[in-house]
């Protein structure tokens, strides 16, 4: 039975299919993260949503389920005995900007739309990296450069294309279901498959930003600098530190910095950066919005990688001298990420208000199980050493984790509800299921 409605997919979608065995398989499922196994039974690339509605009634009948990713991100391999659907060609942007908002198609990147934005004079919220996608990222609630002026990714979104479980294509809007709007507004991928979305977008005439970089000798100054311009940056202000050894380099420490406003007012703000010792490189300078991914110039290309995010709930003297006790290796990167701000406020999402100030985030790449085990264990080590807050964004969640580490029971049980309502067959398969 399964097998026949396995080989019925040609027929049921007009997209490309990849079943067991055929040439490409293994490259389709493959996920972003390379040291995630994706085990599926067949990989469905839409070509449009009436194509995501034809295969979720298909998948429906059939009895299968249907994990969503544009292009792999975030992929936690729960996907076994799944039809991966890639969105990849829903891949239209439309701009008003007299009304400052965009409509994106599900599998458009957040470099996209900071290209199409910055024509004229806007912005989304995008975070460091340009080739995630705007929906994944919204569907998880998502930190930007630019959330400590105006909150979550999520916050700006005003309304949802999905397609239910049964079939059907629907607009979502807090006014025509608030409650699944507000689950779809950072709680993940496990309630609808999203086919667009419409955002706000924000106003960004002027950008000042780029990383200055030097020798881990440093560290100690850099961190404390870093410490005082947090503590009294402005929300259009978004400040990282960056501890950094490469393979095969020597260890670095570094200062990322976006700011929404004048240059001189952002080196003014930036001022205990200068007085450190001469850097080894800075980048900083005017740029467009559209060009916020070169500050931290993470890979564009999917590679192996381990990590761990945190809350911390405080940067002190003790918090900064126990991150810089040590080496970081084996880890390739100990980043700390301020929020606060926009952050802060007010939120109608399941992640909402985040009190904690700042963000912790771990990664090394594990070339072999031995490196995976020293990666994961000085994660752990570190994260036990530093206060934490015991929550985590959904976005920073790693593959072992669940969402009752980034939401609270309240927030999970409500999740957990809704799921059962609007998926009672338990159609959708997200990468982090509220029901597991």
């Amino acid at each position: 039975m399964i097998v026949n409605a396995l080989k019925a997919l040609h027929s049921a979608v007009r997209g490309r299919v990849w079943l067991p065995g055929d040439s490409g398989f293994d490259a389709s499922r493959r996920p972003w993260n390379l040291a995630v196994e994706q085990p599926v039974a067949a990989v469905v690339e839409a070509a449009d949503a009436d194509d995501v509605a034809a295969l979720v009634r298909h998948a429906r009948a059939a009895g299968l389920a249907v994990a969503t990713q544009p292009n792999g991100h975030g992929a936690t391999g729960r996907t076994d005995g799944a039809v991966l659907l890639r969105t990849r060609p829903l891949d239209f942007v439309e701009i008003d900007p007299a009304a400052r908002r965009a409509r994106v198609g599900a599998g458009v990147s957040s470099g996209r739309l900071q290209a199409a934005a910055a024509a004229y004079g806007l912005t989304g919220l995008p975070g460091s990296s340009p080739v995630v996608s705007v929906t994944g990222v919204a569907l998880g609630g998502g930190l930007s450069w630019f959330g400590r002026r105006h909150g979550w990714v999520a916050d700006s979104v005003t309304a949802f294309d999905v397609v239910d479980a049964e079939g059907r294509q629907r607009r979502v809007t807090g006014d025509t279901d608030p409650d699944l709007f507000w689950a779809l507004r950072g709680g993940g991928g496990d309630f609808a498959i999203v086919t667009a979305l419409e955002l706000s977008l924000h106003p960004a005439p002027r950008l000042y930003g780029g990383r200055v970089l030097w020798p881990a000798e440093h560290a100690p100054d850099v961190a404390d600098a870093y410490r005082r311009i947090t503590a009294a940056a402005p929300d259009e202000l978004t400040v990282w530190l960056d501890l950094l050894h490469f393979p095969g380099s020597a260890p670095l420490v570094a200062v990322d910095a976006a700011h929404l406003g004048q240059a001189a007012e952002a080196r003014d703000l930036l001022a205990p950066l200068d007085r450190l010792p001469p850097p080894l490189s800075d980048t900083r300078r005017i740029m467009p919005v559209s060009e916020l991914g070169s500050i931290t110039a993470e890979p564009t290309d999917p590679g192996a990688g381990s990590s761990r995010g945190e809350l911390l709930t405080a940067l002190d003297d003790t918090t900064a001298k126990t991150l810089l006790a040590d080496p970081i290796a084996p880890l390739m990167s100990v980043q700390i990420r301020h929020l606060g701000g926009a952050f802060a406020g007010p939120s109608d999402s399941p992640h909402g208000p985040l009190a904690e100030p700042y963000a912790l985030y771990l990664f090394g790449v594990p070339a072999d199980p031995a490196t995976a085990g020293e990666i994961t264990a000085k994660q752990r080590a570190l994260a036990d050493a530093l206060p934490i807050s015991g929550r985590k964004p959904f976005t920073f969640l790693s593959p072992g984790e669940s969402v009752a580490d980034a939401f609270t029971p309240a927030v999970v049980d409500r999740l957990r509800d809704l799921k059962r309502r609007h998926d009672p067959h338990d159609v959708f398969r997200g990468n982090f299921p509220v029901l597991a």
